[in-house]
Protein backbone atom coordinates (compact mmCIF):
# COMPACT_ATOMS: atom_id res chain seq x y z
CA UNK A 1 0.00 0.00 0.00
CA UNK A 2 1.35 3.41 -0.96
CA UNK A 3 1.36 6.23 1.59
CA UNK A 4 -0.70 9.40 1.01
CA UNK A 5 2.48 11.27 0.06
CA UNK A 6 3.38 8.60 -2.49
CA UNK A 7 -0.12 8.71 -3.98
CA UNK A 8 0.01 12.50 -4.17
CA UNK A 9 3.38 12.28 -5.96
CA UNK A 10 1.82 9.85 -8.43
CA UNK A 11 -0.96 12.38 -9.08
CA UNK A 12 1.51 15.23 -9.59
CA UNK A 13 3.53 13.20 -12.08
CA UNK A 14 0.39 12.24 -13.99
CA UNK A 15 -0.82 15.85 -14.12
CA UNK A 16 2.58 16.97 -15.41
CA UNK A 17 2.33 14.42 -18.22
CA UNK A 18 -1.36 14.97 -19.00
CA UNK A 19 -1.94 15.32 -22.74
CA UNK A 20 -4.44 18.08 -23.42
CA UNK A 21 -6.64 18.14 -26.48
CA UNK A 22 -4.43 19.56 -29.28
CA UNK A 23 -7.12 21.85 -30.66
CA UNK A 24 -6.93 23.97 -27.51
CA UNK A 25 -3.89 25.60 -29.15
CA UNK A 26 -2.68 28.55 -27.05
CA UNK A 27 -5.53 28.13 -24.57
CA UNK A 28 -3.62 25.14 -23.22
CA UNK A 29 -1.14 27.57 -21.60
CA UNK A 30 -3.77 28.87 -19.17
CA UNK A 31 -4.96 25.32 -18.44
CA UNK A 32 -1.42 24.20 -17.61
CA UNK A 33 -0.91 27.27 -15.48
CA UNK A 34 -4.07 26.59 -13.50
CA UNK A 35 -2.86 23.08 -12.71
CA UNK A 36 0.76 24.05 -12.08
CA UNK A 37 -0.21 26.59 -9.40
CA UNK A 38 -0.50 23.47 -7.27
CA UNK A 39 -2.79 22.32 -4.53
CA UNK A 40 -3.25 19.73 -1.84
CA UNK A 41 -4.43 17.10 -4.38
CA UNK A 42 -6.55 15.63 -1.57
CA UNK A 43 -9.41 14.46 -3.79
CA UNK A 44 -7.35 12.46 -6.31
CA UNK A 45 -5.23 11.06 -3.48
CA UNK A 46 -8.40 9.80 -1.78
CA UNK A 47 -9.56 8.25 -5.06
CA UNK A 48 -6.27 6.37 -5.53
CA UNK A 49 -6.31 5.24 -1.88
CA UNK A 50 -9.82 3.84 -2.35
CA UNK A 51 -8.67 2.00 -5.45
CA UNK A 52 -5.68 0.50 -3.68
CA UNK A 53 -7.85 -0.59 -0.74
CA UNK A 54 -9.99 -2.45 -3.26
CA UNK A 55 -6.96 -4.05 -4.92
CA UNK A 56 -7.23 -2.12 -8.18
CA UNK A 57 -4.02 -1.09 -10.00
CA UNK A 58 -3.35 2.60 -9.56
CA UNK A 59 -3.35 3.06 -13.36
CA UNK A 60 -6.93 1.77 -13.45
CA UNK A 61 -8.24 4.44 -11.08
CA UNK A 62 -5.95 7.25 -12.25
CA UNK A 63 -8.22 8.71 -14.99
CA UNK A 64 -11.03 9.06 -12.44
CA UNK A 65 -8.66 10.60 -9.90
CA UNK A 66 -7.33 13.14 -12.39
CA UNK A 67 -10.85 13.95 -13.56
CA UNK A 68 -11.97 14.94 -10.07
CA UNK A 69 -8.90 17.16 -9.67
CA UNK A 70 -9.56 18.88 -13.00
CA UNK A 71 -13.15 19.64 -12.01
CA UNK A 72 -11.93 20.99 -8.67
CA UNK A 73 -9.40 23.20 -10.47
CA UNK A 74 -12.05 24.39 -12.91
CA UNK A 75 -14.20 25.41 -9.95
CA UNK A 76 -11.35 27.44 -8.44
CA UNK A 77 -10.52 29.15 -11.74
CA UNK A 78 -14.14 30.26 -12.15
CA UNK A 79 -14.52 31.08 -8.45
CA UNK A 80 -11.66 33.60 -8.75
CA UNK A 81 -13.29 35.49 -11.63
CA UNK A 82 -14.39 39.10 -11.11
CA UNK A 83 -18.04 38.03 -11.46
CA UNK A 84 -17.58 35.62 -8.54
CA UNK A 85 -15.07 36.26 -5.73
CA UNK A 86 -12.86 38.63 -7.74
CA UNK A 87 -9.65 37.11 -6.34
CA UNK A 88 -6.43 38.24 -7.98
CA UNK A 89 -4.26 35.64 -6.26
CA UNK A 90 -4.41 31.86 -5.86
CA UNK A 91 -1.88 30.01 -3.70
CA UNK A 92 0.63 32.83 -3.82
CA UNK A 93 0.40 33.28 -7.61
CA UNK A 94 -1.74 35.49 -9.81
CA UNK A 95 -5.09 33.81 -10.37
CA UNK A 96 -5.65 32.49 -13.88
CA UNK A 97 -7.85 35.37 -15.01
CA UNK A 98 -5.41 37.91 -13.54
CA UNK A 99 -2.48 36.26 -15.34
CA UNK A 100 -4.15 35.76 -18.73
CA UNK A 101 -7.19 38.02 -18.78
CA UNK A 102 -10.80 37.45 -17.82
CA UNK A 103 -11.96 35.88 -21.09
CA UNK A 104 -9.06 33.44 -21.16
CA UNK A 105 -9.77 32.62 -17.51
CA UNK A 106 -13.34 31.65 -18.39
CA UNK A 107 -12.11 29.46 -21.24
CA UNK A 108 -9.47 27.85 -19.01
CA UNK A 109 -12.16 26.71 -16.62
CA UNK A 110 -14.29 25.48 -19.52
CA UNK A 111 -11.36 23.49 -20.91
CA UNK A 112 -10.55 21.91 -17.55
CA UNK A 113 -14.19 20.87 -17.24
CA UNK A 114 -14.21 19.28 -20.68
CA UNK A 115 -10.85 17.56 -20.17
CA UNK A 116 -12.18 16.08 -16.91
CA UNK A 117 -15.06 14.42 -18.71
CA UNK A 118 -12.78 13.22 -21.48
CA UNK A 119 -10.83 11.38 -18.77
CA UNK A 120 -13.97 10.02 -17.12
CA UNK A 121 -15.20 8.75 -20.48
CA UNK A 122 -12.23 6.38 -20.81
CA UNK A 123 -14.07 3.72 -18.84
CA UNK A 124 -16.28 1.21 -20.64
CA UNK A 125 -19.23 1.88 -18.35
CA UNK A 126 -20.74 5.33 -17.93
CA UNK A 127 -20.88 5.19 -14.11
CA UNK A 128 -17.65 7.14 -13.51
CA UNK A 129 -18.73 9.98 -15.80
CA UNK A 130 -22.24 9.97 -14.30
CA UNK A 131 -20.87 10.30 -10.75
CA UNK A 132 -18.65 13.16 -11.90
CA UNK A 133 -21.52 14.92 -13.66
CA UNK A 134 -23.81 14.68 -10.63
CA UNK A 135 -21.06 15.89 -8.29
CA UNK A 136 -20.22 18.80 -10.60
CA UNK A 137 -23.86 19.84 -10.82
CA UNK A 138 -24.14 19.70 -7.03
CA UNK A 139 -21.01 21.80 -6.66
CA UNK A 140 -22.40 24.38 -9.10
CA UNK A 141 -25.64 24.46 -7.14
CA UNK A 142 -23.68 25.08 -3.96
CA UNK A 143 -21.72 27.88 -5.61
CA UNK A 144 -24.98 29.48 -6.71
CA UNK A 145 -26.41 29.34 -3.19
CA UNK A 146 -23.16 30.69 -1.77
CA UNK A 147 -22.71 33.62 -4.15
CA UNK A 148 -26.06 34.38 -5.81
CA UNK A 149 -28.74 33.61 -3.21
CA UNK A 150 -29.49 35.38 0.04
CA UNK A 151 -29.96 33.50 3.28
CA UNK A 152 -28.92 30.08 2.02
CA UNK A 153 -28.56 27.38 4.66
CA UNK A 154 -24.85 27.02 5.51
CA UNK A 155 -24.98 23.24 5.88
CA UNK A 156 -26.64 22.86 2.48
CA UNK A 157 -24.09 25.15 0.84
CA UNK A 158 -21.15 23.18 2.24
CA UNK A 159 -22.73 19.79 1.50
CA UNK A 160 -23.03 20.80 -2.15
CA UNK A 161 -20.13 23.17 -2.81
CA UNK A 162 -17.48 21.13 -0.96
CA UNK A 163 -19.06 17.80 -0.10
CA UNK A 164 -20.08 16.70 -3.58
CA UNK A 165 -16.56 16.52 -4.99
CA UNK A 166 -15.22 14.77 -1.90
CA UNK A 167 -18.05 12.26 -2.14
CA UNK A 168 -17.23 11.70 -5.80
CA UNK A 169 -13.54 11.15 -5.03
CA UNK A 170 -14.69 7.95 -3.32
CA UNK A 171 -17.61 6.91 -5.51
CA UNK A 172 -15.83 7.43 -8.83
CA UNK A 173 -13.02 5.24 -7.56
CA UNK A 174 -15.53 2.52 -6.61
CA UNK A 175 -16.76 2.33 -10.18
CA UNK A 176 -13.25 2.63 -11.62
CA UNK A 177 -12.16 -0.30 -9.42
CA UNK A 178 -15.24 -2.22 -10.64
CA UNK A 179 -16.78 -2.72 -7.21
CA UNK A 180 -20.35 -4.03 -7.66
CA UNK A 181 -23.05 -1.57 -6.66
CA UNK A 182 -24.47 -3.89 -4.02
CA UNK A 183 -21.15 -3.69 -2.12
CA UNK A 184 -20.76 0.09 -2.26
CA UNK A 185 -23.00 1.21 0.63
CA UNK A 186 -20.30 1.22 3.39
CA UNK A 187 -17.98 3.17 1.14
CA UNK A 188 -20.67 5.72 0.30
CA UNK A 189 -21.39 6.18 4.00
CA UNK A 190 -17.71 7.01 4.49
CA UNK A 191 -17.80 9.40 1.51
CA UNK A 192 -20.66 11.33 3.11
CA UNK A 193 -18.41 12.42 6.00
CA UNK A 194 -15.38 13.67 4.08
CA UNK A 195 -16.64 16.95 2.67
CA UNK A 196 -18.04 18.13 5.99
CA UNK A 197 -14.80 17.32 7.78
CA UNK A 198 -12.71 19.22 5.21
CA UNK A 199 -15.02 22.25 5.23
CA UNK A 200 -15.23 22.47 9.01
CA UNK A 201 -11.46 22.54 9.33
CA UNK A 202 -11.29 25.05 6.47
CA UNK A 203 -13.70 27.31 8.34
CA UNK A 204 -11.66 26.95 11.53
CA UNK A 205 -8.49 27.97 9.69
CA UNK A 206 -10.19 30.90 7.92
CA UNK A 207 -12.36 31.99 10.85
CA UNK A 208 -15.55 32.05 8.77
CA UNK A 209 -18.46 29.78 7.87
CA UNK A 210 -19.23 27.54 10.84
CA UNK A 211 -16.94 29.60 13.06
CA UNK A 212 -18.97 32.76 12.39
CA UNK A 213 -22.27 30.90 12.70
CA UNK A 214 -21.57 28.76 15.78
CA UNK A 215 -18.25 29.85 17.27
CA UNK A 216 -14.75 28.41 17.15
CA UNK A 217 -15.25 25.86 19.93
CA UNK A 218 -18.43 24.49 18.40
CA UNK A 219 -16.80 24.28 14.96
CA UNK A 220 -13.87 22.37 16.42
CA UNK A 221 -16.21 19.98 18.18
CA UNK A 222 -18.16 19.40 14.96
CA UNK A 223 -14.90 18.72 13.08
CA UNK A 224 -13.79 16.20 15.69
CA UNK A 225 -17.17 14.48 15.52
CA UNK A 226 -17.03 14.33 11.72
CA UNK A 227 -13.56 12.79 11.89
CA UNK A 228 -14.75 10.17 14.38
CA UNK A 229 -17.71 9.29 12.17
CA UNK A 230 -15.39 8.95 9.16
CA UNK A 231 -13.10 6.63 11.13
CA UNK A 232 -16.07 4.56 12.26
CA UNK A 233 -17.28 4.24 8.67
CA UNK A 234 -13.85 2.99 7.65
CA UNK A 235 -13.91 0.40 10.43
CA UNK A 236 -17.11 -1.02 8.93
CA UNK A 237 -15.46 -1.62 5.54
CA UNK A 238 -14.05 -5.08 4.84
CA UNK A 239 -10.75 -3.90 3.35
CA UNK A 240 -7.40 -2.47 4.37
CA UNK A 241 -8.37 1.18 4.81
CA UNK A 242 -5.29 2.18 6.83
CA UNK A 243 -4.15 4.73 4.24
CA UNK A 244 -7.59 6.32 4.17
CA UNK A 245 -7.55 6.43 7.97
CA UNK A 246 -4.24 8.28 7.72
CA UNK A 247 -5.79 10.76 5.30
CA UNK A 248 -8.75 11.35 7.62
CA UNK A 249 -6.41 11.92 10.55
CA UNK A 250 -4.40 14.46 8.57
CA UNK A 251 -7.54 16.29 7.39
CA UNK A 252 -8.73 16.62 10.98
CA UNK A 253 -5.56 18.34 12.21
CA UNK A 254 -4.34 20.17 9.11
CA UNK A 255 -3.06 23.71 9.56
CA UNK A 256 -3.18 24.91 5.93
Amino acid sequence: MRSPDELKAFVEEALDGLELWPQLHGQADSVRYSLDVGGKRVRPTIALAVGEALGAPVEQVLPAALAIELVHTFSLVHDDLPAMDDDEERRGHPSTWKRFGEGTGVLAGDALHAEAFRLAARYERSDVARELAEATLGMIGGQYLDTMADGADLETVHRLKTGCLFHASVTMALWAAELPEERQAPWRAFADELGLLFQLVDDILDGDGYVEARGADAARRLADEAAERARARLEAIDADTSVLREIVDSLAVRTA
